[in-house]
């Protein structure tokens, strides 16, 4: 095989729009792989439509992020069916975690994309972390653990492939790596104790693949970022940790890489570095795909890449490919009703007084997680569904303003319910909040975010550790003091 086509089955492109492109399809077949985004999908049918037109241009193997909660492609104009990890790992079952990610396995199946990209298998340590929260099982290693296996179980009984994300680590950082390289400042055995193990916890359990982290841990490597560190991925997680599935690089294209390496440049260092398949991802999809696919020719070319190192990368490809066309789905009717049970045991709630009649709605829209995309939360939704719809929706952007004000002064008899996302963490969501309630002092909080309680001040609040479906209906059940226990 060419070192051109060898490079190429190295690479999972993303592309923008609703259909393939000319050169997606014509390249698919050789390709490691195709990773759908949110803005690919905007009907229920699209991943199924998706992913026939490809598959008629060979061997395509289809990914996503599918983790369920917030972070959702299959859904992503609605909201995702099931909670995320920070709702499976607070009811702390199991049994629920594997059959929601079976029942996650079964809808990707049946729309033949066989690779996903979950679960997110970070302990959450550090409460500030700006792009894991809900989307980890919790803060202890050992619940991360079990609830990592579960996922992976429960997805992999489908027949589509697991992968465990984001090595060596990335929940102690405090900055989003989709917006620069995030330095993790443990010493090695805080990481041993601590984030290791989900790791190596899933890879015993059988996971098909690994995700690497854009961050740099000096304790493991004090010159390179773990993506592209041959200490971390080939002399922690093949050597020490007995990883020979595929290492998949989460995007290239995140300013962590982008902005520091280049995202094409990196490719070849990435592969190098033990990476056997290399996420683009969707932003400026050609150029990024035919830059990285020369560069790691060109690296080859110059010996600064071993041809065999390729190869392998190639293989173990081929031998994702190879499991997934022939690994056994075991079938799933669904999570029977684990999403909701689990998403109402996670609640929490303080002060609160059920609402007597239809609220002033708040919502307080902020700014966009690039790993989460647009999430489409809606809570009027919900509440009208159970007889209590908003006299009055506003949605804040920014510092209180007239509108805030307006809707505040229609308030009269009705309560107030003030819904946002890590609100805490947010100066002008905290001040919009001090703002309500300084007019309204018995406003009520929603929180789809993951605050801690002693952070959250005086006053009422719900928590639902998520923006998902089931965390809206809960919410919603919760503020009207009925517990219909309706599974959407």
């Amino acid at each position: 095989m060419s070192v051109e086509r060898l490079a190429a089955r190295t690479l999972l492109v993303g592309f923008d729009g609703q259909s393939p492109p000319p050169w997606v399809r014509e390249a698919a077949g050789g390709l490691g792989g195709v990773v759908l985004y949110g803005d690919n999908l905007r009907s229920d049918d699209d991943a199924a439509r998706i992913a026939g037109e490809l598959l008629g241009h060979g061997d395509a193997l289809l990914a996503v992020d599918e983790e369920g909660g917030d972070v959702t492609r299959l859904h992503y104009t609605t909201g995702s069916p099931t909670p995320g990890n920070f709702v499976l790992g607070a009811a702390d079952d199991v049994v629920a975690t594997r059959a929601v990610a079976a029942a996650i396995g079964g809808r990707l199946r049946a729309s033949n994309i066989l690779l996903n990209l979950a679960p997110d298998a970070d302990v959450n340590s550090n409460p500030a972390n700006p792009v894991i929260g809900v989307r980890a099982f919790g803060a202890d290693p050992e619940r991360v653990s079990r609830h990592t296996v579960a996922y992976v179980e429960g997805m992999q009984a489908q027949g589509v492939a697991a992968c465990v994300k984001h090595f060596p680590g990335h929940g102690d950082t405090s900055v989003d790596s989709h917006l620069e390289l995030p330095v993790v400042a443990l010493d090695e055995e805080e990481w041993r104790r601590v984030h290791l193990p989900p790791f190596a916890a899933a890879i015993a359990a059988g996971t098909r693949t690994v995700m690497t982290a854009h961050i740099r841990f000096p304790a493991l490597d004090p010159g390179r970022p773990a993506t592209l560190s041959r200490r971390i991925l080939v002399g922690l997680l093949r050597d020490e940790l007995g990883f020979d599935g595929a290492v998949i690089t989460d995007a290239l294209e995140m300013e962590a890489i982008a902005a520091t390496y280049g995202a094409a440049n990196a490719a070849p260092l990435a592969i190098a570095a033990g990476a056997d398949l290399l996420c683009l991802g969707a932003r400026d999809g050609e150029t990024t795909y035919r830059r990285a696919l020369a560069a790691i020719v060109a690296a080859v070319e110059a010996g600064d890449l071993p041809p065999a190192r390729l190869e392998e990368a190639a293989a173990r490809v081929d031998a994702l490919h190879a499991w997934v066309a022939s690994a056994p789905s075991e079938g799933t009717d669904g999570d029977g009703g684990a999403a909701y049970s689990a998403t109402r045991r996670a609640a929490l709630t303080r002060d609160l007084v059920p609402l007597e009649n239809a609220p002033v709605l708040v919502e307080l829209r902020g700014e966009t997680n690039l790993a989460v995309g647009r999430a489409r939360w809606d809570l009027a939704g919900p509440l009208a569904e159970l007889g209590a719809a908003p006299v009055v929706t506003v949605r804040v952007t920014s510092v209180p303003d007239a509108g805030l004000d307006d809707a505040l002064g229609k308030a009269g008899g009705h309560p107030v319910v003030v819904v946002g996302r890590d609100v805490v963490r947010h100066p002008w969501q905290r001040e919009v909040l001090g703002h309500v309630r300084a007019a309204v002092p018995d406003a009520v909080l929603v929180d789809l975010g993951l605050p801690r309680p002693a952070d959250l001040g005086a006053g009422p609040y719900v928590l639902v550790g998520g923006a998902a479906r089931p965390n809206l209906r809960v919410a919603a059940e919760l503020l009207i003091g009925r517990d219909v226990s309706r599974q959407d």
